[in-house]
């Protein structure tokens, strides 16, 4: 308790003054490269156009209010909350001798480290991921599909936008507010049954505590709850707009709107145990209901070996028999990037220069070899030890494999799933030579500088035949285009970057290059996991 008193507004402190001076200094850069993104791409129509600049203004504010609140409340969440949570774990470190050490560094330093990565996160983003985002979008050909609007609708979509604040924002306050006590009398219920029979969070002695914090503090989570309904409603209320311009109907998203309280009425009954359904109304706002991508056939896999001139075999791997933790998942991808640059810079394919290069670029697409390159590289590789070793779903380095039952139930994880597991059917049935497969190797890691890609050796064969050639090269143009994807998301940027840092630090070593340690090594790929 009193180390969180005393380092929890030191954290809060970093973390909030760190969040809002970027969202502040950016703010203007942001809005600039907005209109200018919009005024400038091939992608939308002049009526598109026109109604995304009449609504650019509102969603500015709307982004600059919700993101300040949203750093104040994160920050005074984590900072008091996590020196506690990281004390009371320190408990559970098997030296006997230093628990009170543990119990002091876990809960201060760790938790002050922790305030500053979070701040670097949210400014890579801010800084890195939505510029690149706004470059694709000006970039767009006109081979990509033109997105319109007519006139007539950009009036219903400002309506549907502003009946959906109007509406929603209010219900989901009331239906909140008004089940709050049912939902803090039914948390302190179930806890204290968990706190009696031993089970849930009080089910290892060391847990106790935190668990018991959880009976005292439960009605912040209540008012967290309250607070985190509020401000979705706001983006649920926001998207009638965009049914309105997908189905074409202003209707539609009239019924959108209504639906929304229904669905969110339904939600907090489910989630509170209470009757099911909703005795709101609730309006269809779609003609066509799509199927859950995580159902699509390809997703079942069947199909085992019969590749490369591979014979058919059982997986030697471990099914992991719960969720895995999706941290887990990309640290897995970091550390096969790891080990796959490794074996490039011992064959000379890779160089210290190429490394250095994408340490000094704004972005992946400045430095592609080894932003876009090297992660594709990787995971083609993943892909095809997956299809060779008859692997329902994509077999890891560490001979877990992940598929749609043990994925982890995480937004960020289902983007790129789902996408992985089709280029893996797609390989698959492509049957490609060990020499086409090389040539695939070759265009996704050195592609984009041809003359490097011509002088690399690799036993590659490029297809005689034009329609094979064509289909290799999309697969090639989807792989990059995930990994390219992929460098936008939280978290990524800095975890990569130790990546490259530990490879730099590995070649010059093994060249007997004198580098600043303190300014390039970083901590090891097991420790981001």
């Amino acid at each position: 308790m009193a180390v969180g008193l005393l380092v929890g507004p030191i954290a809060a402190v970093i973390l909030i003054v760190g969040n809002i001076a970027v969202i502040l200094g950016l703010f203007p850069v942001h809005v600039a490269w907005t209109f200018y993104t919009i005024i400038n791409t091939n992608r939308f129509d002049i009526p598109l156009k026109i109604a995304i600049l009449l609504g650019l203004p509102a969603l500015a504010a709307i982004w600059l209010a919700l993101s300040i609140a949203g750093s104040v409340i994160v920050g005074v969440g984590y900072g008091f909350f996590t020196p506690w949570v990281s004390s009371f774990e320190a408990f559970r470190h098997e030296d006997e001798t230093n628990k009170f050490l543990h119990c002091i560094v876990d809960g201060t330093w760790d938790t002050v480290k922790g305030s500053c990565t979070v701040v670097r996160d949210f400014a890579d983003m801010c800084i890195h991921s939505y510029p690149v985002y706004l470059k694709e979008i000006r970039e767009s050909t006109s081979s990509d599909a033109l997105q319109t609007l007519r006139f007539i609708h950009i009036p219903a979509i400002i309506i549907v936008g502003l009946m959906g604040l109007i509406v929603d924002v209010p219900s989901f306050t009331i239906i909140s507010i008004i089940k709050s006590p049912l939902m803090l009398l039914k948390g302190w219920q179930r806890l204290t049954q968990d706190l009696v029979s031993r089970q849930g969070p009080f089910l290892e002695t060391a847990c106790i505590p935190v668990a018991g914090l959880a009976i005292l503090l439960w009605p912040l989570f209540v008012i967290g709850s309250i607070v985190m309904a509020i401000f979705s409603s706001v983006f649920v209320g926001l998207y009638g707009s965009v049914i309105v311009y997908q189905e074409r109907s202003f209707r539609r998203g009239l019924a959108y709107v209504f639906a929304m309280v229904a669905e969110f009425d339904e939600y907090t009954n489910d989630w509170l145990y209470l009757r099911e359904g909703t005795i709101l109304p609730k309006p269809q706002y779609r003609r066509k209901q799509t199927a859950n991508s995580s159902e699509l056939t390809v997703g079942q896999n069947r199909f085992r070996g019969d590749m490369f001139n591979s014979t058919p075999m059982e997986s030697p791997s471990m099914l992991m028999p719960s969720l895995a933790p999706s941290r887990s998942v990309w640290g897995n991808m970091m550390r096969t990037c790891e080990i796959r640059g490794r074996e490039l810079l011992d064959a000379r394919v890779l160089t210290r220069a190429d490394l250095y290069e994408w340490l000094k670029a704004k972005n992946s697409n400045e430095a592609p070899i080894i932003g876009v390159g090297l992660p594709s590289y990787s995971t083609l590789h993943t892909i095809v030890r997956s299809i060779q070793e008859g692997a329902d779903g994509i077999l890891l380095c560490d001979d877990v494999i992940i598929t749609h039952e043990n994925r982890p139930q995480d937004r960020l994880i289902d983007w790129f799933f789902q996408p992985l597991l089709v280029l893996k059917e797609q390989i698959r049935i492509l049957r490609l030579s060990d020499g086409e497969l090389q040539y695939l190797n070759r265009v996704l890691l050195i592609g984009s500088q041809p003359q490097r890609m011509d002088a690399w050796d690799n036993g590659s064969v490029i297809p005689q035949d034009p329609l094979r050639a064509a289909q290799i090269q999309g697969i090639s143009r989807r792989m990059s285009g995930l990994a390219r994807s992929m460098s936008k998301l939280p978290t990524y940027r800095r975890r990569y970057r130790h990546i490259v840092k530990d490879l730099l630090v590995y070649q010059s070593e093994k060249e007997g290059v004198s580098v600043k340690l303190e300014s390039v090594r970083s901590t090891s790929s097991t420790e981001l996991v």
